[in-house]
Parts: structure tokens; sequence; C-alpha cells
């Protein structure tokens, strides 16, 4: 082989048939024996036919005669037409009464040797370089099929011939139709593997712009991606173990399920379906738990920790089916029924479907919704899975400890019903709607010690390990104590999950999104509006005056909170996910709840928004000094069932929660998070992940937290969260640093950045296919530039370019830009960044496609710009007595100014106070931009830029003395007489 040939991908291609053909059980398939108009190959499928069922192939030879090859093909491919490859495959065909199997599945036991025999007559292959079109000469890479039938389409690429997964993904996307038979949804291939010698992905549907690709890798170190293998390539793994014969078929015969969803068409209930083929964890997680109970028996323990977003019922749901249906070497069933304790309510329904499609058989999921003499009674007859709720689990415990012939397997699924704990909680009622401080304190407490994976663990170690029961616990945060009893050992005798599914996997293969990534504190917010403020080309000054406002007054006064939660909404989150997003405010108990109802109401009725409306989601409790009750359907007015389907509407857009749907609620839409309650450990995690759900055009989330520090929700979440990240404060002007660094490299110029936004910023209604590929054209000329530049260059180039965009998106979550020019330069920088060569860091949100576009196009235009708007109050005005104190004034003592300030005003300060005035002289004297602008103008023309600077010192320095600060901030004339007594003593002291 040349050196040439070696790092081709047909090198690539020739190593993994010779590893299916030499060990894996396959065939070498013929190209040219399939039909592309059948897109199967008869010639493999007849001989496996007659092989394997050769008295049922006489019986239709009978009835059809000569013809019998082209009849039993005609019906085949009706029944691929009406019921779908994997249904055909499993269940096979029946012709004039004579029934035939397409495939067979390796029995669960070997008490039946002929199963066994049959199982051994399919035919695998793996055929290279298929043309499947109609239409054209297009060929796919690799086809596998099971007796002729196509099971998995496979493209290829290689990083050595200068392309990768990536190219193998948009070539499925732009050059596959699925309106070719092999691509048709059910009745072609079943998945479509996206592969180079790195990673693998993989989808059920081809659905060119709109095909979702999915992840099929091991995961490295805790998060995406496949570990180094010394022995070949990263992705070995697929045809090495997972596309071998024994393998492939299990898939097929146990994994693959068709999920039905309802949707609304024409407002009419329509049923559609998503094929489920199991992602790598899904699989390993599966396959080890079975071996492992395979090989020991009942009588272990195993805690599962698989993050959000890692598809935790379809796991339950194959691991339930399959300990059902477990026998070990001596072919005796592991376990007489299999028990599953969970809260979803859409679970057991799930459950209902997906196993029906295994088995075809009635009954094998029972659920537990009566009493306790139904669990009796199901857990007696020995039904194969039986599903029940929490409240019920120690009831089952003790039923299983009088049950010592009988074996169980009990799967506890820690998914909560969006309930908040009631069955810890016993629907504990708070105390008065005015006593704020103490309900809080009271739910707190709740929320901080029990809670339904206390109660499991307390239960399992009151009634000790029992001999005859297997515990399977699936958890996203799993505590410390739960970990020490029912972790597995590793080599440094350290307490682990069985099985680990990340926070960061979920979060890089881009299941989930990163909530951390713009947290900020409402510290934080606060010096962010003020380091803004300082830069006339950014933002709005009325921020710094409600931040300061509302650090000015007690922690408890609603009204100024929910002003700073509205306006920000308003300006920053809703006009985000092309017009979508919604917000969660997070309080710390029930009347907290109603007073913010009360107060967000309030707060839109005299600001006249018509577009903002707000739900409460709390269970019912009572006032019981005034005996007031309050339920959420009163005050949502309609019933609780119904809100997460009314919240979904475009009718509301904040959610006010007390504890409930902190856990369990999925929406998402869910961007922004307000959290006015102080949380810690796994409530926070729990809590906070409400926002991690991804959906099109959601490309970050945001929270703003008036109660808890950094530091506390970093501690929270690292034990779950393998690089947790904090955007904290930063220098707004750097953004500006930045854009001058990139000025300096001439890669990106001013007309093209102009050029590009009258396209990119184009209204909708105007934007036509024509868009997409101008935006190419007005990029293309910077990727040339950057071409040019040297390798180190290039790699400095990237790196400021990467950090102008995530500030700018980061900042942009606090206040919305004004900088009309920074905009269109951060939109032509984002498409930019993702046409440069290698390599870029993978981001969950790209601007790559014509839905992202539409997305983002239409959230920057109905959010419209914020023009900077002088503050009409501090409108020039000559200097006069009035509101001046007098020179002899200006150069009194401190003390002095103290009296002063309490005749006219009639305060009530001290000499003690005098410090809080000096505090604030002294550092504006030491202020060099005020020093320069002192010896260089007038006290008229000092004043000009002296006003910021004041305001901002005050405020920094508020802390100092909060009574002083407050009055200087709600009272006018005060605050005037304040200013200009400083102006003057500041000024007077600069000059000298």
């Amino acid at each position: 082989m040349t050196t040439t040939a070696r790092i081709t991908e047909k090198a690539f291609e020739d190593a993994i048939v010779n590893s299916l053909t030499n060990g894996g059980g396959y065939q070498l398939g013929n190209a040219t024996n399939f039909k592309r108009e059948l897109a199967f190959d008869q010639v493999i499928l007849l001989q496996f036919i007659k092989n394997s069922q050769p008295e049922e192939w006489k019986r239709l030879s009978d009835i059809h005669g000569e013809t019998v090859e082209q009849k039993f093909i005609d019906r085949l491919c009706q029944e691929l037409t009406h019921r779908g490859m994997l249904d055909v495959l499993r269940y096979g065909i029946t012709d004039h009464a004579v029934r035939f199997k397409l495939a067979f599945f390796k029995p669960a036991s070997g008490l039946n040797p002929d199963t066994l025999a049959l199982y051994k007559q399919n035919i695998l292959t793996v055929t290279q370089q298929v043309h499947y079109s109609t239409r054209n000469e297009n060929s796919i890479d690799l086809l596998l099929s099971i007796n002729g039938l196509p099971v998995a389409t496979v493209e290829l690429k290689n990083q050595f011939t200068g392309q990768d997964v990536k190219n193998a993904k948009q070539q499925y996307s732009s050059d596959r139709d699925n309106q070719e038979l092999l691509f048709q949804f059910k009745r072609g291939a079943l998945v479509h593997f996206a592969v180079d010698p790195d990673e693998a992905w993989m989808t059920t549907r081809i659905n060119g712009g709109n095909t979702r690709f999915l992840p099929f890798n091991k995961g490295y170190n805790e998060g995406a991606g496949n570990p180094p293998n010394p022995n070949g390539y990263k992705t070995a793994y697929l045809w090495e173990d997972i596309w071998t014969k024994d393998s492939w078929l299990d898939i097929v015969g146990r994994f693959l399920h068709l999920e039905p969803e309802t949707t609304k068409l024409n407002s009419q209930p329509a049923r559609k379906g998503t094929l489920i083929f199991p992602r790598f964890h899904q699989l390993d997680v599966v396959r080890k738990l079975t071996a492992d109970a395979k090989e020991k028996g009942a009588g272990q323990n195993y805690l599962i920790q698989h993050s959000a977003g890692s598809g935790k019922s379809n796991s339950i749901a194959w691991l339930a089916y399959q300990l059902a249906n477990l026998y070990n070497d001596q072919d005796k069933r592991v376990f007489d029924s299999v028990i599953i304790i969970t809260d979803r309510r859409v679970l057991d329904q799930q459950l209902q479907d997906t196993i029906y499609q295994f088995d075809h058989v009635q009954g094998v999921v029972q659920k537990i919704d009566r009493n306790s003499s139904q669990l009796v009674e199901a857990l007696t007859s020995g039904t194969n899975i039986i599903i029940t709720t929490l409240q019920k689990f120690p009831f089952v415990l003790d039923k299983i400890g009088t049950l010592p012939k009988r074996n169980y397997a009990l799967i506890v699924d820690e998914a909560h019903s969006s309930q908040g704990g009631e069955a810890s909680k016993k629907m504990k009622e708070v105390l008065t709607v005015t006593d704020l401080s103490r309900s809080a304190k009271d739910e707190g407490d709740s929320d901080g010690n029990e809670d339904e994976e206390d109660m499991v663990r307390k239960s399992m170690l009151a009634r000790g390990k029992q001999p005859n029961l297997s515990f399977f616990a699936f958890t996203a945060t799993p505590k410390q104590k739960t970990l020490e009893v029912f972790g597995h050992l590793n080599l440094q005798a350290q307490p682990k999950p069985f099985h680990l599914y990340s926070m960061r996997q979920a979060i890089e293969e881009g299941f989930i999104m990163d909530v951390l990534q713009n947290y900020t504190t409402y510290k934080t917010y606060f010096k962010l509006t003020k380091a803004i403020e300082g830069n006339p080309q950014i933002h709005k000054r009325k921020a710094i005056r409600a931040i300061a406002r509302f650090l000015s007054l007690h922690p408890h006064n609603l009204a100024q909170k929910t002003e700073i939660m509205v306006e920000h909404f308003r300006q920053c989150v809703m006009h985000k996910i092309g017009g979508k997003s919604k917000a969660m405010v997070v309080t710390a108990s029930r009347p907290h709840v109603v007073r913010y109802k009360d107060e967000f109401d309030k707060y839109l009725k005299k600001q006249g928004y018509q577009d903002i409306k707000a739900l409460v989601a709390f269970t019912a409790f009572t006032d019981r000094e005034t005996g007031i009750s309050y339920t959420e359907s009163d005050i949502n007015g309609f019933g609780e069932r119904e809100l997460p389907e009314k919240f979904e509407t475009v009718e509301y857009q904040l959610l006010i929660v007390a504890d409930k749907y902190q856990t369990g609620f999925d929406q998402p839409l869910l961007h922004t998070m307000y959290v006015d309650k102080k949380l810690s450990g796994v409530k926070a995690v729990q809590t906070l992940s409400r926002l991690n759900r991804t959906c099109p055009g959601k490309e970050d989330t945001f929270i703003l937290d008036f109660a808890n520090e950094e530091q506390e929700i970093v501690d929270a979440f690292q034990p779950y969260y393998e690089q947790t990240i904090l955007a904290s404060t930063t220098d707004p002007n750097r953004l500006y640093d930045l854009k001058n660094r990139l000025d300096g490299y001439q890669i990106i110029g001013s007309s093209e950045v102009d050029d590009f936004a009258k396209v990119f910023f184009e209204p909708q209604e105007k934007t036509s296919h024509r868009n997409h590929s101008q935006l190419h054209a007005l990029v293309d000329p910077a990727v040339e530039r950057f071409k040019g530049l040297s390798e180190e260059q290039q790699d400095e180039f990237k790196n400021t370019l990467g950090a102008f965009i995530r500030l700018y998106a980061f900042l942009a979550q606090i206040m919305p830009f004004a900088d009309e020019d920074l905009e269109k330069f951060y939109a032509f920088a984002r498409l930019l960044q993702t046409k440069l060569p290698k390599r870029l860091q993978s981001e969950v949100f790209k601007l790559t496609d014509e839905v992202s576009l539409e997305y983002y196009r239409l959230q920057k235009i109905r959010e419209g710009r914020i023009v900077l708007q002088k503050d009409t109050e501090s409108a020039l005005q000559p200097i006069t007595e009035a509101g001046i104190p007098r020179e002899k004034e200006t150069q009194a003592k401190l003390s002095e100014i103290i009296d002063i300030l309490n005749n006219r005003f009639g305060t009530d300060f001290t000499n003690a106070d005098k410090y809080f005035f000096s505090q604030i002289e002294e550092e504006l004297i030491r202020n060099e931009s005020l020093s320069q602008q002192a010896k260089s103008n007038s006290i008229q023309n000092f004043k000009y830029g002296f006003e910021d600077i004041f305001l901002t010192t005050l405020i920094e320095r508020m802390e100092g003395n909060q009574d002083i600060f407050t009055k200087i901030i709600d009272d006018q004339d005060f605050g005037e007489a304040v200013k200009e007594w400083m102006l003057r003593k500041v000024y007077d002291r600069l000059i000298q």
C-alpha cells in the first residue's frame, strides 16, 4: 500500500469492513445485488428465507408457483410501507396465511435449542459504496444489513484528507434525500451513522436541514468525545463491539423502539413518532447492569448517576424489560418481578408502549394506582413489571421481606413530580402571609433537611440489606450519604456510582445548557451596570439609579426587586428564542409568591405593559391569622394540571414559584431565572437546572440571584459538574480593547460589516433564500485574509475573536447594547468564527443554518435598538446661589456641614457622619480624571464630568452610611445640595 493510500478515506473504510468480516460475524455484501427500487438486497433476503424456513417457502411456492419470489417481494414491500422496517424485522410478514420471520433474535435463555439454531441462520452483511438512488449515482460508504434488509447506513470521513465527522453530518443533511427509499423514515434504514476516526454521531431521521444528530461517543475524562486508543482508531468500539453480530441483533431486537408523539395540527391532535436508538451511555449502563446482575444474582445495590439530558426514562424502560427477562448461566430467572418506583406520570404508558413493541404481549406492565391490596396481589402473583409511587416504597420493602422465595429488582427513579416534595413535607402549612421572614425560614428548613432521596435511603437502612432484592437507583445528584450506602468502592476504597454520565458530558454533547455560564449575583449585576454606565457608548444611565435604589432599601422590599426583574426581562430576555423565552422567579415561601404576584401585577399595570403576564405555582395554604386560603388555581384562574400547558403558550412569560416546579419541571423555553431564596447543595443544582433544557434557537441562559453568593453555587454544583465556570465581574470597556486588537489584524473590514448587517438584520418578511448565500459571500473575504496570517497570528486572532464574542454575549445579558456598530460587529464575528479553519471549540448553538439564523435574526429585529438617552433631569444649569452653599460654607469644617444639612433639611445626622463625606471627598480628590479636568476647565465645565463620578463614588461608599446614602438618592433637593457643596469643595482643592 502506498503512503497516499494509507491516509485515504478508502483505507478507513477497508479497515472497518475487514474487522466486521473477520470476527464480527458479517459477510461482505455485493453492491450490485442492492436493488435501488426496493432498497434492499433481494439475493441475500431470498437466500435467508429459503434456508431458514424451507417448509414455509414450499407452502408459499405451492400457492404462487413460478411467481413465488416476485409475489413474496411484493408482499414484503407492502408491509414495509405500511408497518415499517423495525416491525417487519421483529415480527415478520404473512402471505396467504403463511408466516415468515425476517430475522431471528437470540433467546433470553438456552431452554429452547431450536430457537438458538434459528438465530444462527441470520445473515449480516456489510456492503461498500452502495448506489441507492433511482435518480442519480449517489452512493453511501457502508450499508449494514440483516438478511438483506438495510438497518444502518454509514458515512465515513478522515481528517487526513481534510474532512471530519461534521462534513459527514452535513452530507446527510444536504445531499441525502429522504424521499429515497433507503432514507425514508420507518421504511428505510433504521439509523444513519456519521463517523470519523475520533467521533461517531447518529440519527434515525434524515430531514434536510432539520436533521438532528446525537453523539454516539463513549465520553472522555467525564466529558464529551472518546478516549485515546493505543491500538488504533478512537471509534473502533463501533465495529469491534457495537456493530458485531450478537450486539447488533440485540440492539435491533431489544432496544430500538418507536416513541409516539402527539402534536397539534390545525388544532387537532396528530400522532407522529420518533425512532429511538440508544446513545452509548444508555446501551452501556443497561448491558453492564444486566451482566453484573446475571453474575451475582439478587441482593446487590447499584447507584446510577446520570445527568439531566441523559434519557433516564428510556434507560429505565430498557433496564426493566431486560431484568424481567434475565436468566443466569443455569437458565434460571434472576428476578421474579421488577418494581419501578417513580413519580413520573407518563412513565407507565411509555413503558407499556415500549415493551409491547418488544414482545407484542399485553399486561407485562401493571401500574399500582389504587391501594396496597393491589400491590400485594401484583407482588405475590409474579407480575413481570410493576410501577408504583414513592409513597408506597416502605410498604414494598416490608412486603418483599416476607417473600423470601421470590427475587425482586427494585428500580428507583429520582425524578420528582413537580409537586415540591409534598410526600416529604406532608403538605406542611406556612405561618402567615405577613410574616415573610419566618415563613421563608420555615420552608427553607424543609428544603435543606429531608427529601425523597433521604426517605429511600433511610427505608433501606431500616430494613437492612435483603438477599432477595437488588436495588437500582437512578439519580442526577446523589447525596454523600447515598453514595456511602449504595456506591461501589473504587481502588482507593472511595464510594462511587456504578455508572456515570456526568453533567459536564451532557453539556458538552449539547443535551443540556450550562446554566452557570451566565450566573450573576445582584452585587455583580450592580457592579457591572456601574461599569457599563461609565462608558457612554453602551448603556442607559437609569440602570444605576434603579439598582442603587434597590440596594438602599430593605431586602424584603419586593416592589423594588419586581421592577428590576420586569425591566431586565423586557430589555434583555423576552426577545430571545425567537421571542418565545420565559423566566422563572424562585421565591423563599408561599406567602412570598402571593406578595410577588401582587407586585408584578401592580407594576405591569402601572407601566402599561401588555406583553408580559405572570403565573404562580405553589401548594395551597391558609393564613392562620386571617383565615384566608390561597390556592394556585384561584390566582391563575385555571386548574393546577393545566399550568404546564398554559405556561408554554405565548400568553404567559413569567412563572413565580415556591418550591413547587423547582424540580421535575421541563420547559425548554425557560431562559432566565430570578432567585430570591437561599439555595444550597442538591437543592441549588435541582432548582437552577430547570433552565438547562435545550430547544431550537436557545443559545444561552441567564440567572440573576438576589440571595446567594457565587461561591455557594460553585460549591453546590462542583460534585456534579466537572468544569464549573461562573461569569463574574468584568470591565465592559474590555470589549472595545478586544475590538481594537481585532482591528489591528486588518481581517474584518468595516464596509463588509456594514454590508453584512444590511442583509443579516433585514426584516423577516423581506428575507429570501439568497440571504444565506449573501452572508457567506460577505464573510468569505475575511476568511481568506485570515489564511494569510502566520500560524501564531491565526491562533492569536481566533483567541481574541472568541474572547470578544463570549464577553459581548455575557454583557448583553446584563443590559441591552445601544452601540449599533458593536452590535453589527458582533453578528459578523459570530458567523466569521464558524467559518475560520480548524480548530475552534464547538458550541451548542451555531449560526450556520437557516433555522438558527432565523431565530437569531428575529431576536435582534424584535429587540430593536436601545438608543442612548440623555438624562433630561441633569440638564446644564447656570450656577446660582440656589441650592449651593455659600463660599464660606464650602470652606467650613465637615462638622459644620452636618449642622447645615440638619438645619436645612430636618435631618438628624451627627458629627460621626462626617467621615462618610470625608471618604467621598478624598476619593474624588484622588480621581485622576477629575484632577485633569479641574486644571483645564472652569467650574461650570468641570461640573459635566463631576456628576457621574460623584454618583459612582457615592454608591461605592454606600455601606459606610446607609442613612445618608438613602437620603441623597430619595430626596432630590437634599442630594443636589450635597452634590453642589462637594463639587465646589473638590474643585477648589484640585486647582490649588
